[in-house]
């Protein structure tokens, strides 16, 4: 089973003027909600995770709905035998994470982990209906921390564009 989880840093913390109702896409994407990542599998107790502390949260979440989309663009869907690759690359470093679907299964690595280390597996399904509660719970938390960026337009265009699936 995926575990999609986050934590906020102490040590990148949003400058205090921030008017989180205002803020820009950019600003939400890049500037805003550092901390770290991971994507863990909890029947092999396997997990990728970042350890720098300064991986924009909400672009993470958002960047993995959007390459969940990615992936499933072959007309063919489950029944497509030619892998569907895409990556999520880290802003402030070289790092990437590499997403590549095949029959239904997305195998996910990182160019920090080991080489030998076989990369995570998941049905397309599951990680997409994953990676959307992980953005919707983010959000929710992130309106919790700070009220008033459940009033912000380019939040409310998110939310809708990426739903929760059952």
């Amino acid at each position: 089973m995926l575990d999609i989880g986050y934590a906020l840093s102490n040590r990148f913390p949003d400058p205090p003027q921030t008017d989180y109702r205002r803020a820009d896409v950019r600003a939400l994407r890049h500037d805003l909600f550092c901390g770290d990542v991971y994507l863990a599998d909890t029947k092999t107790d396997r997990e990728l995770s970042t350890a720098w502390g300064w991986v924009p949260v909400l672009d993470f979440a958002w960047a993995l709905c959007d390459i969940v989309e990615l992936l499933d663009r072959d007309p063919m869907g489950s029944r497509a035998a030619r892998p569907q690759r895409a990556e999520l690359d880290f802003t402030e470093s070289s790092d990437r994470m590499l997403f590549e679907r095949r029959f239904g299964w997305v195998d996910i690595t990182a160019d920090w982990q080991p080489s030998d280390e076989a990369p995570l597996a998941f049905s397309h399904a599951e990680l997409r209906r994953e990676a959307r509660d992980f953005l919707q719970d983010l959000v929710a938390d992130l309106v919790d921390l700070h009220e008033e960026l459940g009033e912000n337009p380019a939040i409310w265009t998110l939310q809708a564009r990426f739903p929760r699936v059952s």
